[in-house]
């Protein structure tokens, strides 16, 4: 029943967006209001009126950064606004301190930057339903924001949007052991859930090097790929369901733990990837994976990129099933990691080689695994 229910109400929404009649105002972001263009179709929705959003299909296979202007039919925070959430989320909840608006306006490169005036930190999936209902009903532009970890500015406004950041929504709701499913809140740091997991004999499938600060809401919202997808897969094979809300408010119930689900469309597909244009994730079920004895790590060289292809599909001839990481990088890649870090060295003699590979393989028995190394 509630994934009819979830159906039937995204169905709405993507019906609204085809047909240019959207009623929901607030939305995460508009193309018009972005500083570059991604390879792919985006939705430019200016807001004409409280009650109508044309829809204009672009297409852009360009980074170049372009001016924009704000979109003077969105609003502009007034006291009421701010009353409003103090009184939904509590004083502590609603920031306006222009030292933390600083950190939540720029972006990790420090390349972009917003000048939002206003950062919530809803605590549930109930307060971010009310804050985005708000927001539509006020034409307020929003924007979602986790662990501000992305380097291509896509969770800091570009405007003065209201910064919607999950992080306060960190808690573990379940963890079956004996499937290995994982239930959590969107504002989890991903290197949290490592730790949790590591206790009980598992692992998670993600792993990156932003772990410390991302959140698994974000990771799933940018289908973060990371250091096992050669493996695991990337998250479309490992999220089993998810909770999200729509801009007007709506909340879709698609948090199912079931594996072998083949009922209706499986919309949790949607929304990983999208990165917050169709709602704002709040809740996942991830399937993650036992914890194995045996790790085995090769640091290898080549003096070429098409030696690197070749090594790669001769890893995954001879390691198969063991083959859980192949990561590559090149000669100015190695050097800013020893300029940057104190004590680290290259194991492997230095101005000989332009590129370089990191193997690592996990199974349940060291001696085959070693015999396959």
């Amino acid at each position: 029943m509630e994934k009819w229910r979830a159906t039937s109400n995204l169905r709405r929404s993507l019906k609204s967006i085809l047909n240019r009649q959207l009623s929901s105002v607030s939305e995460f972001r508009y193309l018009n209001e972005k500083r570059s263009c991604q390879s792919s179709f985006n939705l430019i929705r200016d807001c004409k009126s409280l009650g109508q959003v044309n829809a204009i299909q672009h297409r852009c296979f360009s980074s170049a950064s372009t001016l924009v202007q704000r979109n003077p039919s969105f609003s502009t925070l007034n006291s009421d606004d701010i009353s409003y959430f103090k009184g939904l989320l509590g004083e502590k909840s609603v920031i306006q301190d222009e030292d933390r608006l600083e950190t939540v306006n720029t972006d990790w490169m420090h390349k972009y930057k917003g000048s939002s005036k206003l950062l919530l930190l809803p605590r549930s999936t109930e307060e971010v339903a009310q804050i985005l209902r708000y927001c539509n009903s006020r034409c307020l532009a929003v924007v979602p924001q986790g662990g501000n970890t992305g380097l291509v500015g896509g969770s800091v406004p570009v405007f003065d949007e209201v910064i919607v950041n999950v992080s306060s929504m960190k808690n573990i709701i379940s963890f079956d052991k004996v499937s290995g499913i994982l239930v959590c809140e969107a504002g989890c740091i991903l290197e949290n859930l490592i730790s949790f997991l590591d206790n009980q004999g598992f692992i998670m499938p993600l792993d990156l090097g932003a772990k410390g600060s991302c959140q698994i809401g974000g990771n799933v919202s940018t289908n973060a790929g990371g250091l096992r997808l050669v493996r695991y897969g990337s998250l479309h094979e490992n999220v089993l369901g998810l909770e999200a809300v729509l801009a007007n408010g709506d909340v879709l119930d698609m948090l199912g733990t079931l594996r072998k689900d083949n009922t209706g469309y499986d919309l949790k597909h949607l929304f990983i990837g999208s990165e917050g244009s169709l709602g704002i994730v709040t809740k996942v079920s991830i399937l993650t994976p036992p914890k194995l004895s045996s790790v085995n790590i090769a640091f290898l060289a080549c003096n070429d990129y098409s030696s690197c292809q070749k090594l790669l599909m001769e890893a995954k001839r001879k390691l198969g099933e063991i083959l859980s990481a192949f990561e590559f990088l090149d000669t100015e890649a190695m050097n800013l990691v020893l300029h940057q870090f104190d004590g680290v060295r290259n194991p492997l003699p230095a101005s000989m080689h332009n590129f370089y590979i990191l193997i690592e393989t996990t199974g349940s028995d060291e001696s085959y695994n070693r015999y396959l190394y």
